[in-house]
């Protein structure tokens, strides 16, 4: 491999992982907020309920993409140190979230913002949106990474399993599966566990969340077909030039 070529695999791979880690992140940061989903369209929800998800749920995916991605392209062992990467950052990014959330605010700080009217009411509406629970960022890391390493490790087992072939299989089949094993950790630990929930309710939330990632894992499809071509034409013009 020349120079030029692994130059272009690096400055790729670099803007991959930087991609990955951002949105990572992100999820950890709007994951938060809860919202209905499809209200209009489905007003009774499942099982006779609305269907409440956190808004991680739009971002989360992404990640899933990216790695198939890199495991495509880079092989698992890019996949797993990308992997790594963004569940260190992400643990960082928290605990700088934190000291942010600890140091007092001015009292200029409202000054600027007619929703508020003292520094108290700014640090509760700041914290209520940066301030985590531990339990859930427990389960969300936990989940993160063993779903993340699961979804690595299958995809390379279909696609020995294919020898090479349908990429659109170990695209979905690695995703869904792993998926799985991300809503069903992070909700036990958070819902069953941290919150107290009745199981039933959380196994409701646990079917319904996991409908809706199966729905993004198949828009997903095209778009992993689309990156992998545009990486590998990317990477093969440094050797066409060569």
């Amino acid at each position: 491999m020349n120079l030029q070529t692994q130059g272009r695999e690096e400055k790729a791979f670099a803007v991959l992982m930087a991609a990955f880690v951002v949105v990572l992140v992100l999820t950890n940061v709007i994951g938060v907020k809860l919202f209905l989903a499809f209200p209009n369209l489905l007003p009774n929800g499942f099982f006779g309920e609305p269907i409440t998800l956190t808004t991680g749920i739009l971002t989360y995916p992404v990640t899933f993409l990216l790695t198939d991605v890199v495991c495509e392209v880079y092989g698992s062992k890019r996949a797993k140190l990308m992997v790594l990467t963004g569940f260190v950052m992400s643990l960082l990014s928290l605990v700088l979230i934190q000291l942010a959330s600890l140091v007092p605010g001015s009292p200029v700080w409202p000054s600027g913002n007619p929703h508020f009217d003292s520094v108290g009411e700014m640090q509760v509406a700041y914290e209520s949106v940066f301030s985590l629970p531990g339990v859930l960022i427990f389960g969300s890391m936990t989940a993160y990474l063993v779903a993340q390493l699961a979804d690595v490790r299958l995809f390379h087992f279909f696609k020995r399993l294919t020898d090479g072939r349908h990429l659109w299989l170990r695209n979905n089949g690695s995703t869904m599966v792993s998926q799985l094993v991300d809503t069903i950790i992070v909700n036990s630990i958070f819902l069953g566990y941290g919150l107290g929930l009745d199981w039933t309710v959380v196994g409701k939330i646990i079917v319904a969340s996991y409908l809706f990632k199966l729905l993004f894992a198949a828009i997903d499809t095209p778009f992993i077909y689309l990156g992998v071509a545009l990486l590998r034409r990317y990477l093969a013009k440094s050797k066409i030039s060569s």
